[in-house]
């Protein structure tokens, strides 16, 4: 294993980008990064090339997605029914079940060797829920995780009205991830009701809009996100030309 480490992660902000041309493009980031690993493991130490990292944050157009665990039958539409909502439907190699993507939804996908910073998949889900957290505090909103469920939640210690306001599917292969977390912002939550949301049929889903009252400034979302990654991660995020 290569003993250098490199913590500065590529930061790509897509905008509002089609889920299959990001996942691609994830895909490509991804298997040459592991290819690197690969091939690193042939050298001696001293010739090891540093791998990349790279944070992508997007928007997507409507459109569900079912992990390879997941239960088709938690997607509530058949063709014409997506049809009738614009939405699309893809089975993807993430974990977790089924989970929706949409306009005012910041969607942050990682492709991190966690060779540079620590392996420990557990920690690396729990660090993305924290900038979620510290990101909510910042507005006011108190929020946390709920035992044995992934993601972020509202009235997550009493329980009266649980309702996540972001969702969690990673891939992890030799320690690269890839796939990521979506925080609803200013989502349109009604898309959530043609889903059981992550196979989790006894809970809502929430947006930070509609917590606060008021609609909500996405790029200061992106710029507290950024800043609680950074600090949670001990990286350096800098934007290429």
């Amino acid at each position: 294993m290569n003993q250098n480490k490199n913590k500065t992660v590529n930061f790509i902000d897509l905008g509002l980008k089609d889920y299959k041309e990001t996942w691609d493009f994830q895909e490509q980031l991804f298997a040459e990064t592991v290819a690197l690993k690969i091939q690193n493991r042939q050298l001696p130490t001293e010739e090891q090339a540093l791998t990349s990292n790279y944070l992508i944050f997007v928007e997507h157009p409507h459109v569900y997605t079912l992990g390879k665990s997941g239960d088709s039958s938690h997607l509530l539409l058949d063709d014409e029914g997506l049809k009738d909502n614009r939405a699309v439907f893809y089975k993807i190699n993430r974990g977790g079940d089924i989970t929706y993507h949409g306009p005012g939804q910041l969607v942050g996908y990682p492709i991190l060797d966690l060779d540079n910073f620590f392996t420990d998949i557990h920690q690396y889900l729990r660090f993305l829920e924290e900038a979620v957290i510290r990101t909510l505090a910042e507005y006011g909103v108190h929020a946390g995780r709920i035992d044995g469920l992934t993601g972020v939640w509202l009235d997550h210690e009493a329980q009266l009205n649980p309702r996540k306001i972001c969702a969690l599917g990673v891939k992890s292969s030799r320690w690269v991830t890839m796939h990521g977390f979506a925080f609803n912002v200013n989502a349109d939550v009604q898309y959530f009701g043609h889903i059981v949301p992550c196979g989790i049929p006894d809970k809502s889903v929430t947006s930070l809009h509609l917590e606060l009252g008021r609609p909500v400034d996405m790029e200061e979302v992106k710029a507290k996100m950024r800043r609680h990654l950074e600090a949670l991660f001990e990286m350096k995020l800098y934007t290429t030309a």
